[in-house]
């Protein structure tokens, strides 16, 4: 049968969305676990999250908590490398270690029959780390390979840029994960030692997991692994005041650029704050989504660039809005002035046809992200993270259909800040200082990491 594509298919019916029981329990050692129950295939997986990321680095030993996470399953309990790799394949099971802002993960995913045999390497991991010197030097020739490729791409020193600025200095959401050459290079051994022996406790880590196995006998499984895991730490909580630049520019000069790679934004109220929901409404409606306004106008419109979007960036402690794009040299002060238009504009409040669209576009795509063990895992530390209710993933859809305008343009007006949104330029200063004194906006030059020179 022939499919007439001009007839637009019919809106299916009211949609529903109902996430299994978010089961929890605390463990005698202070392991907090959530988990689903997916009865769906014989898999199950799960996520260690070890509260010591990046945002615990200390001044002068950045990216720390990336190369402790490197070097950790290098080698356990007398095993190499590639004894485990090997140990963790022949079991038909996937592990991986890796740190960000907020934490150390330990992931791993595997058939349930072979759960047990997969925690028992992956608790000598947890427990036993080598901390081979050779290993370490290793992985930090390879910290240190990654920093100087990417110090040449300029979508990471833009973004570098961006988040030293948006934060003060004493915030530590102000730095890389990866950390700076010069810290790397100084790093020894006996540091990731001591962050070890320091950061690794159960009373400062999450389990959130997902399966086909029943709750209980899931726990029981566990607790063979993990009750002897009896170390304690100090845990510390971060809290942070937002800072807040002027309308200014900071150039990085790239010499012999062809482009300019273009941040705007400034800092914003963490996720669980007030009006999550009218936020992420109004970001799809601004610069969230590829028929956003930001990249109708600069892609579509404009032809500046071959795509534009905006974001609110959540961490634990922190957050931040941005608008993202690389455009051409000539036609930089102009995407510059149409993006601060546009941050105006939203202000002023978004039209019923907006609304719709973008709630119909979040609304649909939303069972979507809890398909997969992957997924349903990422949505519990998501959960874990910014400590959402139970509740919250099975009234998404109901709280983001009860937005209303009025309460998107309260939020536009509390919290998209055209004022106080600074321009950071990755690009050559030659082609673009004249150019963009006429912005009117303060011109700072900085280094690629984002000091004033």
């Amino acid at each position: 049968m022939m499919i007439n594509r001009k007839v637009k298919p019919e809106s299916e019916k009211e949609l529903f969305f109902n996430l299994p029981e978010i089961q929890e329990v605390t463990l005698d050692n202070g392991l907090r676990i959530i988990y689903i129950q997916k009865e769906k295939l014989p898999v199950t997986r799960l996520n260690l999250m070890i509260e010591c990321g990046s945002k615990f680095d200390q001044a002068g030993k950045k990216g720390l908590s990336n190369l402790t996470s490197m070097v950790l399953d290098e080698g356990a309990d007398g095993l190499s490398a590639l004894e485990i790799s090997d140990g963790f394949d022949t079991l038909g099971s996937n592990f991986t270690v890796n740190s960000d802002d907020e934490s150390i993960n330990l992931k791993l995913q595997t058939l349930t029959e072979q759960l047990e045999s997969s925690l028992n390497l992956f608790s000598k991991v947890l427990l036993k780390p080598d901390f081979r010197h050779l290993d370490f030097e290793r992985q930090k020739r390879k910290v240190l390979t990654r920093l100087l490729q990417l110090s040449d791409e300029p979508d990471f020193t833009a973004q570098r840029i961006l988040e030293y600025l948006v934060f003060s200095q004493s915030n530590p959401y102000a730095y890389p994960s990866l950390g700076y050459i010069e810290d790397i290079e100084n790093l020894e051994i006996d540091d990731l030692k001591k962050y070890y022996s320091g950061k690794f406790s159960p009373s400062n880590s999450n389990l959130v997991a997902a399966g086909n196995s029943k709750f209980e006998d899931f726990i029981k499984v566990i607790q063979n692994y993990f009750n002897d895991w009896n170390s304690s730490v100090e845990r510390t909580d971060l809290t942070y005041d937002n800072k807040f630049e002027k309308k200014k520019i900071f150039l990085f000069n790239k010499k012999d650029s062809v482009q300019s790679e273009i941040r705007i934004g400034h800092s914003s109220v963490k996720r669980n704050s007030y009006s999550f929901f009218p936020r992420l409404l109004l970001n799809a409606i601004l610069g969230g989504q590829f028929t956003s306004r930001i990249n109708l106008n600069l892609r579509e419109a404009k032809g500046y660039t071959y795509g534009a979007f905006s974001n609110f960036n959540y961490f634990k402690d922190s957050a931040f809005f941005y608008v993202s794009t690389s455009v051409s040299n000539e036609n930089t002060v102009d995407a510059i002035n149409e993006i601060y238009s546009e941050l105006e504009n939203i202000r002023n409040g978004v039209s019923d046809a907006e609304l719709e669209f973008a709630k119909s576009s979040i609304i649909k795509k939303f069972p979507s992200n809890f398909e997969t063990y992957r997924q349903i895992t990422g949505n519990l530390a998501t959960k874990v993270i910014h400590s959402l209710p139970n509740s919250f993933f099975n009234s998404y859809i109901d709280n983001v259909s009860s937005v209303s305008s009025e309460l998107i343009k309260k939020a536009a007006q509390d919290l998209i800040l055209p004022d106080n949104a600074f321009c950071v330029i990755v690009g050559d200063k030659n082609k673009l200082e004249d150019s963009l004194k006429t912005t009117g906006m303060d011109i700072i030059e900085v280094d690629d990491k984002g000091k004033i020179l």
